[in-house]
């Protein structure tokens, strides 16, 4: 029965995201062509950021996706680790839009451009009202799910996209100051460019089989080292298959009378204390020489 619900609110998640994703994905055309249209580069800075958003959205979907596919002879650990790749394609590609904002935003502060701020300002506006109803619709379920969130938390910096954007048309409606379009499309590059790095980064620490963040390699020693029978632990790896799955090795100089009591306990303080989904545990009588 639990594992019912389970599969109802991946359902659920599933729906919402597609649903999200979606909605961005349309209205990330509409604000494209509203940018050509008045000549705004805000309103490009911001469909930049819908374009981030449209990615985060549409990896959460292929993990879900994903996780239906069982692992093969081939991919012993399955496709998990897509979504990790592909998280890294999306974070290169936003730091791409956002050095070229800010490359075009140099050459208008130099060289202004003719911009219709009318159209650019209900463009602006409707695009603040998509993401108020995207937010809605990502936060309304379960607030465990790590992709959601973070789907969730790109649409809020997008938010603050549209609300440049509308600051922007509404400083050339009323004072024809021109430079305000670039000078502030340049402030939400700033945020594209900074969510592309962070996924960047995030992304290769999980490809470079980097330990986990808030995972002390010392404290996991000392915590199995504290365990009744267990005189040394050493070669531990700890790395992660994705931002959730953590997996370890580890060999354990244990008492030979009580091997596999051990041998259980340690696997389930790796899995209870430090979240390792997948724990291999060997288990010697004496240090090994390598």
């Amino acid at each position: 029965m639990h594992h019912h619900h389970h599969h109802n609110s991946t359902h659920g998640n599933e729906r919402r995201l597609f649903w999200a994703m979606l909605i961005t994905g349309l209205f990330m055309l509409i604000e494209v062509a509203g940018a050509m249209l008045s000549g705004s580069l805000a309103l490009f800075a911001d469909a930049g950021h819908m374009l981030s958003d449209f990615g985060a959205l549409l990896l959460a979907l292929i993990a879900f996706r994903i996780s239906y596919k069982p692992a093969d002879d081939k991919r012993s650990f399955g496709y998990d680790r897509l979504q990790i790749l592909a998280a890294f394609v999306n974070g290169l590609t936003l730091v791409g839009i956002g050095v070229w904002i800010c490359y075009e935003a140099i050459e208008r502060f130099f060289e202004p451009v003719e911009i219709l701020a009318g159209p650019m300002l209900a463009v602006a506006v409707a695009g603040l009202l998509i993401n108020i109803i995207v937010f809605y619709i990502l936060t309304s379920g379960e607030q465990e799910n790590l992709n959601i969130k973070a789907a969730a938390l790109h649409v809020l910096g997008d938010l603050l996209g549209s609300v440049a954007a509308i600051t922007a048309a509404m400083i050339i409606l009323t004072t024809g100051w021109l430079t305000a379009d670039p000078l502030l499309s340049v402030i939400v590059a700033l945020l594209v460019l900074r969510a592309g790095y962070a996924v960047i980064r995030q992304s290769a620490h999980i490809l470079l089989e980097g330990t986990p963040d808030n995972t002390s390699h010392e404290q996991i020693i000392e915590t199995l080292e504290s365990i009744e029978g267990v005189t040394n632990v050493h070669h531990l790896h700890v790395w992660a298959l994705t931002a959730e799955k953590r997996l370890a090795t580890v060999h354990v100089v244990a008492d030979p009378g009580r091997m596999d009591q051990i041998r259980i306990a340690v696997s389930r303080t790796l899995s209870e204390q430090f979240k390792i989904a997948h724990p291999t545990v060997q288990i010697e009588i004496q240090p090994c020489e390598s």
